[in-house]
């Protein structure tokens, strides 16, 4: 998303961040093979990684899940209804998508289930950035 948002020219407009439901993995880069499979696009992976905080609620416009499992989870932690109408799937934002799609877990498999995953989430992510144009008017 942050790849995209930046080739749009919206990079000062648009506030990009990513957070996990546990914090199995806080603080550690992302895994060596998303890195390589977003350079070989041209995409650069900097982030560290955190858990999703309450505070995130106030905090962002979007709260996007990658699968059905991190929406159950980030849904018992809404603190208004207002909260939960920023709550949906990533894949959501993608009109090729099947409804409640998630993005498969790639880290058990082999190196195409990083590609793979990188197409579902560029799919979703422009369908989600055409959206945010749309709605606020950026």
């Amino acid at each position: 998303m942050r790849h995209l948002v930046s080739e749009a020219g919206l990079a000062g407009r648009i506030e990009i961040d990513s957070a996990g439901t546990a914090a199995y993995h806080a603080g550690e880069s992302p895994d060596r093979r998303a890195t390589l499979t977003a350079r070989r696009r041209g995409i650069e992976l900097s982030s560290r990684a955190r858990q999703f905080k309450a505070g995130d609620w106030e905090r962002f416009d979007y709260v996007l899940a990658m699968d059905t499992s991190n929406l159950r989870d980030l849904d018992a932690s809404v603190p208004s209804s207002a909260a939960r109408d920023k709550l949906s799937l990533l894949r959501a934002f993608d009109p090729e998508s099947p409804p409640d799609a998630g993005v498969p877990d790639p880290y058990y498999g082999g190196d195409a289930g990083f590609d793979e995953v990188l197409d579902l989430c560029e799919a979703a992510c422009r369908g989600l950035l055409e959206h945010i144009q749309k709605e606020h008017a950026v």
